[in-house]
């Protein structure tokens, strides 16, 4: 047992040290999903973690005012709609009548040329002003739907001009009122700390059942492990692999320099 011991013990006291940063786990950059002026912006906010709040605020009255409209609209298009359905019922049963009709008197042998065209022209008239009305409430069905998609649309561009945040740092405002932003402008930096990681290099030798070692942070045991470990070696730091650990919940301040060994 005590060679057992003798043995391990050099493992144990020469495993390599480490040191890493404390880090966000995401780095987001922000940015515009629709072209507007800028109105608002919380510069209050900047350089603190916000839990729910409008940062920056773009300009939505014309969308506004055309998604009033647009509703406005569609309701009269139903109105129409409903009122051109009661016209086609009536005229469905006058085409029925001069339908019936007309072939009445096509076989009748008294009915003079004259009466026969009458009925047949009464018939087409009623026939014809029965499809118009039918295409004319196709046509407002198709008005309508394109007014829904338009109202669509609208909420969703006027939904993407109020820049909220939830629980996230906001690192930097990128815009300032009165700005006109386009499509992919960025307009803030955030970072998630609600999880933070610590990037490590380490070399092939290291990555050795690497995933089953304990972490120790500042010669602390923890039930940190390993989570990613990057299968081409570092541009920068030749022959090391980045390796990541990630820690939920953090109480390490961010920025803190830890000293990490794999044991």
């Amino acid at each position: 047992m005590r060679y057992i011991l003798l043995l391990l013990t050099p493992l144990l006291l020469f495993s390599k040290v480490h040191y890493a940063k404390v880090e966000p786990l995401e780095n987001i950059t922000l940015k515009s999903a629709v072209s507007a002026q800028v109105l608002k912006v919380k510069i209050d906010l900047e350089g603190r973690r916000v839990k729910a709040n409008t940062i920056i605020k773009l300009d939505d009255k014309l969308d506004k005012t055309k998604l009033s409209s647009s509703r406005a609209s569609i309701k009269l298009i139903e109105s129409m709609i409903a009122t051109n359905r009661k016209i086609l019922s009536a005229l469905k049963e006058s085409l029925t009548r001069q339908e019936a009709y007309y072939s009445r008197i096509l076989n009748v042998a008294s009915a003079s040329k004259t009466q026969k065209d009458n009925a047949f022209y009464a018939f087409t008239n009623a026939k014809t002003q029965y499809f118009s009305t039918k295409e004319k409430i196709d046509s407002l069905k198709k008005q309508k739907l394109d007014l829904q998609f338009e109202i669509a649309r609208l909420k969703d561009s006027i939904s993407k001009k109020t820049i909220i945040i939830h629980n996230k740092f906001l690192d930097k405002l990128l815009v300032h009122k009165g700005d006109f932003v386009n499509m992919g402008t960025p307009l803030a930096e955030l970072k998630d700390l609600t999880s933070a990681k610590l990037v490590l290099f380490l070399e092939a030798d290291e990555l050795k059942d690497v995933k089953k070692k304990t972490i120790y942070i500042d010669d602390r045991a923890t039930k940190y492990k390993i989570s990613k470990i990057w299968s081409v070696a570092d541009k920068k730091f030749i022959s090391s692999y980045r390796t990541e650990i990630i820690i939920r919940n953090p109480k390490e301040s961010f920025s803190k320099l830890l000293k990490v060994e794999l044991k």
